[in-house]
């Protein structure tokens, strides 16, 4: 399952518009939100159906639309088109219909601009996507009658490493070069450096409240995916009012998210979210 996982990712990073698509609705399954996706004339055009108005609040799904493209830094894409509408039939032509009659077909659309990764992730990027498969060299064309390889026989990978390796020692020199270069004025703003610099236990505490929000968010996408599944196939007074309790657990959890945490716009979000879906799964145990 992993291999299978990591083979959609790299689909997905070559620019793969259906690995792209999968990743996606895996991301936003939570919130119940269908995604469709094109990729025409340079720009990655992006539907976004869910089958009530508050599922599709925008800066919560734009944020994580654009969080996930870039964790995923497809080749080739950079301009964006989120757009969002309530669950429709299928059609191959959407996106002939949302740009024909966007203001009755749309409820809002976002255009943006997703974020270059830096020269060493580029770097490692390219090195994952563009990595040869390991092929089978037939016996007779590269090995002598001993069995040894023939000379001057270079393997992909060994051509791949070599570029990588000297491409890097190159970054290496340019980067030396900076630090001798800014040396003296390190040496000199040194001691205001390290009296302003975080004590241990100021680090430590800010790493501990990092974890603990990192887990609290996972804990409560985990939860909100169990309460969509459970709300599939509810009947009883007793499975809604469990639902409920799962729903209002990870609001719980969502609130519990520092302000410092890198996604806590959207915790609050999926807190606010989260409550209003456990009042209403409470309305449907009390209909019963």
């Amino acid at each position: 399952m992993k291999n299978q996982t990591n083979d959609i990712f790299t689909q997905a990073r070559r620019g793969s518009v259906a690995a792209i698509i999968q990743i996606l609705n895996e991301q936003l399954a939570t919130l119940d939100v269908r995604i469709r996706a094109i990729f025409s004339d340079g720009v990655l055009q992006v539907l976004c159906e869910a089958p009530q108005v508050q599922q599709l609040e925008k800066s919560n799904i734009v944020e994580e639309v654009k969080h996930t493209l870039e964790e995923i830094s497809p080749r080739n894409i950079q301009q964006v088109k989120i757009n969002s509408r309530i669950l429709q039939e299928q059609k191959l032509l959407w996106l002939e219909d949302i740009t024909r009659d966007p203001e009755n077909q749309l409820l809002w659309s976002q255009q943006i601009t997703l974020a270059k990764p830096n020269i060493f992730k580029q770097i490692a990027n390219n090195f994952q996507t563009n990595k040869p498969k390991p092929t089978k060299i037939p016996m007779s064309k590269n090995v002598d009658s001993k069995g040894m390889p023939k000379p001057n026989q270079f393997q992909p990978d060994v051509i791949g490493i070599f570029f990588i390796s000297l491409l890097m020692l190159t970054l290496g020199i340019q980067v030396n070069r900076w630090f001798n270069l800014s040396e003296i004025d390190q040496i000199t703003t040194s001691e205001n450096t390290i009296s302003q610099s975080p004590s241990p236990t100021n680090k430590k505490s800010t790493e501990d409240t990092q974890a603990k929000s990192k887990a609290a968010f996972n804990q409560a996408v985990r939860l909100a995916q169990k309460a969509v599944a459970d709300g599939k196939i509810a009947q009883s007074q007793q499975e809604w009012v469990a639902i409920a309790r799962t729903w209002q657990k990870a609001s719980e959890l969502m609130a519990s998210v520092a302000p410092s945490y890198s996604r806590y716009d959207v915790a609050v979000n999926r807190a606010e979210l989260y409550q209003k879906n456990s009042e209403i799964a409470k309305k449907e145990a009390e209909k019963i």
